[in-house]
């Protein structure tokens, strides 16, 4: 088995629950379909400077709805204003997906990851977002965001569903030799080896999946 760097640093449930991220409003309301889109929770978030911050543990609250087509919707606007940030290119460049399908394609393919996702489980439901029913322009970074937000805390199978993007793919490169772990693009095998590695890890250390998560999100920052 891989073994995670030594000098990791497991952080805190709460203070992964508490992550925040900055958020420019008006301009991600000015990309989507409609305001039915926004979810009201993002109104309620606190303003620190200029921006409002979403946390992880808002964009759970959103998750709630996810059995619902506008749920579905919200969750998927607030996971992606949640790892987005305010940089005006970095919004433009999320928001291709409302450009590039419309509001029926992206519905009927999180309706299909989702309910994989709480049928089967996390890898059968990132083989079919990642497959048969992707979403133009949200590749795994993002829409293993979506997964993480309605299955981990409410998990079916074996594992929970994980965040896994560039940073924690470095991180990954550097911990484990059993496989090749690419900028992006990851196969569901290697996105199954991903989430069998933090689970284990996870056990040993008697903390949550997702708190593994971010420690490698975290050693992999500092790598570069």
């Amino acid at each position: 088995m891989a073994e995670l760097p030594s000098d990791l640093i497991v952080p805190q449930r709460d203070d992964i629950l508490g992550q925040a991220i900055p958020f420019d409003r008006e301009r991600w309301l000015s990309h989507l379909p409609d305001a039915g889109w926004w979810p009201d929770e993002l109104d309620a978030c606190p303003r620190v400077g200029r921006w409002h911050r979403v946390d992880r543990r808002t964009v759970f609250h959103v998750a709630d709805r996810a059995r619902t087509a506008v749920g579905r919707r919200q969750l998927l606007v607030a996971s992606l204003v949640w790892g987005t940030g305010t940089k005006a290119r970095s919004v433009d460049r999320r928001a291709r997906i409302f450009r590039e399908s419309t509001a029926v394609e992206i519905d009927t393919r999180l309706a299909s990851g989702l309910g994989l996702l709480q049928r089967r489980g996390a890898a059968p439901a990132y083989y079919t977002l990642n497959n048969d029913h992707h979403i133009p322009r949200l590749g795994a970074a993002f829409f293993t965001k979506v997964l993480y937000f309605a299955g981990h805390d409410q998990p079916v199978g074996r594992w929970r569903p994980l965040i896994l993007d560039s940073v924690v793919a470095r991180a990954l490169r550097a911990a484990d030799r059993g496989t090749r772990w690419p900028v992006r693009g990851w196969t569901t095998p290697q996105y199954t080896r991903y989430l069998s590695l933090t689970h284990d890890h996870a056990r040993q250390a008697g903390v949550l999946p997702d708190q593994v998560e971010a420690a490698l999100f975290d050693y992999g920052k500092r790598l570069t």
